[in-house]
Parts: structure tokens; C-alpha cells; sequence
């Protein structure tokens, strides 16, 4: 494990909640939404209704409450936009982690920290509201970025404000106002912002991977949803 991700890691010693404190580790399930898994290639995926019905089939199947999972996943579900094309080709691989939950669920801020930036990027297939923590821990500056909210969320906001460990910071937007998904939160590590403002890259090209991945660890460092309880 590299350094950054070493650090990540030691932050957090058990579960930690991103969505609803009422959700514990035994409500949550992986789903696999790679570019491999056939099941996709059964419904129209470029449909958030359809892939709401699809994570919800999932989820009353499997009676969970949450699916999760993505980092680092090849995804053919961005083909639908333009925004994930360029002259040096198309971006498919997932940077973060997603939550697929109702509409209007809660967002809780992992760590403690200020609002450093928020945004609503409102071109088809982004993340729609983006809010940005500034994390300042152990003498290293880091932040986390929580995409395709409500638009309620950024209303009364301000940035500098402080956010403590666990505190309710956002919602779940709805396909109208989240980037035209499912609902659903994408939340991701970052190390260095590169001067962004309430707004980073969640998807990468193959070429850029390395660069991202090593300063976009895997979230699970942090959430260990995956980890035995002691």
C-alpha cells in the first residue's frame, strides 16, 4: 500500500457512514456495473428509469437497502454522452465509489473538515450538484467529493463553512437534477484538486489511469463496508 493510501486507510478504524446513519454495514451490497456484466446488456442502461428499476429489482432481490461498488470499474454506460469523449478517446473507468439509494437519502461527511467548493454541473451525464470537502488531518490536506445531489443541497451552503465527522451535509437528487442517473451518490478521495473548482474528474481515460488512481484512492480505505466488525 502507498503512502497516500496507507494514510487514507489509517483514518478510520471501522464502518463509516457516507448515506443515513440508520444504514449499517449489513444493508449494503456490491454490484457489479462493469462493461463485462451481461445482465446490462438486458435493459436500456442510457435510461435512468430503466436502471432505477434495475438497482431497485436488485436491491428487493437481494433485500439490501444500498448498492455499492465502481471504483475503478470500465464502464459502457458513458457512451451516451458527449462529455466523456475527447480527441485522445473516450473515458470509462470509474474514480470513485457509488451509493444506489432513494432519492432524497441523506449524505453524511466521512471525516470532519469545511465546505471547500459546490457546484451544479448540469451538462447531461455529469455529476449535476457537487460538493467538495477540504480535509486537513495528521498535517496532510486531502478532499472528498460528493456528486449528483439535490439542488436543495447547495441552497444554504457557504464555502469555508466547517462540517464535523458524520454530519448530514447533503441529498440524493432525483435523474432531473442529478446528471439524468438513477439515484445515487458517487463519492470520491482526492489528493490534489489541481485548482478545480467544485468539480473533478469521477471518470478517467485509460491513457490518464495511473495518474488518477494515484491520487483518487479506493473510498473503501475509508468506509470499510467490507470489514468485519469486532
Amino acid at each position: 500500500m502507498e503512502g497516500f493510501e496507507k494514510f487514507i486507510n489509517g483514518l478510520t478504524t471501522s464502518f463509516t457512514s457516507v448515506l443515513d446513519i440508520s444504514f449499517r454495514p449489513e444493508d449494503y451490497i456490491a454490484i457489479d456495473l462493469s462493461e463485462t456484466n451481461e445482465e446490462l446488456n438486458k435493459i436500456d442502461i442510457s435510461s435512468p428509469w430503466k436502471f432505477s428499476e434495475f438497482i431497485n429489482d436488485y436491491l428487493k432481490n437481494t433485500g439490501k437497502k444500498v448498492a455499492f461498488g465502481g471504483y475503478s470499474e470500465v464502464r459502457k454506460l458513458y457512451k451516451r454522452s458527449q462529455l466523456f469523449e475527447n480527441l485522445e478517446g473516450s473515458r470509462d473507468v470509474h474514480l470513485g465509489m457509488d451509493f444506489w439509494a432513494p432519492a432524497y437519502t441523506g449524505v453524511l461527511a466521512v471525516l470532519g473538515g469545511k465546505i471547500h467548493s459546490f457546484k451544479d454541473n448540469t451538462n447531461f451525464g455529469d455529476y449535476g450538484p457537487t460538493l467538495i470537502l477540504e480535509h486537513s488531518l495528521a498535517g496532510e490536506k486531502f478532499y472528498s467529493l460528493y456528486g449528483h445531489l439535490s439542488r436543495n443541497s447547495l441552497e444554504k451552503i457557504k464555502e469555508g463553512e466547517k462540517v464535523k465527522q458524520g454530519e448530514k451535509i447533503a441529498e440524493l437528487g432525483t435523474a432531473e437534477e442529478n446528471g439524468d442517473y438513477a439515484p445515487h451518490l458517487h463519492f470520491q478521495v482526492i489528493g490534489h484538486l489541481h485548482d478545480k473548482i467544485g468539480d473533478f474528474p469521477g471518470v478517467a481515460s485509460r491513457r490518464d489511469l495511473d495518474f488518477y488512481l494515484r491520487n483518487c484512492p479506493n473510498p473503501e480505505l475509508l468506509l470499510k463496508i467490507n470489514k468485519p466488525e469486532r
